[in-house]
């Protein structure tokens, strides 16, 4: 049995959904027309499985559980996440995974701006971002820490792989990318250097999940050379403040 979302409203919907994991473990919702708040805080060893197109603050809080949406979802996806994971057969919004702490969300395609604002990350815990497609204007902006991973698959003629103003402000972090990548788009505190061996063990570990939950051809992905962007400085504003 599953939840049909249909058109009510997201309060009731999300009661609902509370009250199946009561006495179970993984939860079914369908016909999802854009509902909010589906999933949030959801705790370890919970699944909620979406069918349809997820509204804002999809997973918020998440705390280890898992999201496997067969669809797009909006704005804020993972916002704040703390733990678990998310997986998206579909593009995502604006904001995905602002503030994550920690925790990993694959999306198929393609994410809107401000992808992975204000990524952070404290001894073990290390937030995961993985875009399949591109990415809009500002990804990782604020960073200060965790790893996103752009892939730059399907592009169209004229497509790039992000918009402007790329790692605005990042002071901590890493960003894989692959293939060319529009230079005149990074910020001017950003620098591209090569993989060394740790750098290839993490994101190989990264693609193999990406081809597993997608079915895309590893060999394929494999075929163009990745970079990591990294901050030049831990404090990329400290010009601007005035010295005592």
């Amino acid at each position: 049995m599953s939840v049909t979302a249909g058109i009510r409203g997201y309060a009731e919907v999300n009661e609902e959904i509370k009250n199946e994991f009561l006495s179970k473990n993984k939860v079914a919702v369908t016909e999802v027309n854009g509902q909010r708040y589906l999933g949030c805080a959801l705790g370890s060893g919970k699944t909620l499985e979406i069918q349809g197109t997820a509204g804002n603050d999809l997973a918020f809080c998440l705390n280890g559980g898992r999201i496997v949406l067969h669809g797009h979802g909006q704005d804020a996806v993972g916002n704040t996440m703390g733990g678990g994971e998310i997986i998206i057969h579909g593009h995502a919004g604006d904001a995905l995974g602002y503030g994550m702490r920690d925790g990993q969300i694959y999306v198929r395609d393609n994410v809107c701006c401000r992808g992975g604002i204000h990524m952070k990350e404290f001894r073990s815990m290390r937030p995961v971002l993985v875009i399949g497609s591109n990415a809009g204007s500002f990804l990782g902006e604020y960073m200060a820490g965790g790893t996103i991973v752009l892939l730059g698959l399907n592009l169209k003629r004229g497509e790039k792989l992000f918009g402007t103003h790329c790692a605005s402000g990042m002071h901590g972090g890493k960003i894989f990318v692959r293939g060319s990548f529009p230079k005149e788009n990074l910020s001017p505190n950003i620098k591209a250097v090569s993989l060394n061996d740790g750098d290839r063990k993490e994101l190989d570990g990264y693609i193999k999940k990406y081809c597993r939950y997608f079915d895309a051809d590893y060999d394929e992905i494999m075929k163009k050379p990745f970079m990591k962007l990294i901050p030049e400085t831990s404090r990329p504003y400290a010009n601007l403040y005035t010295a005592n």
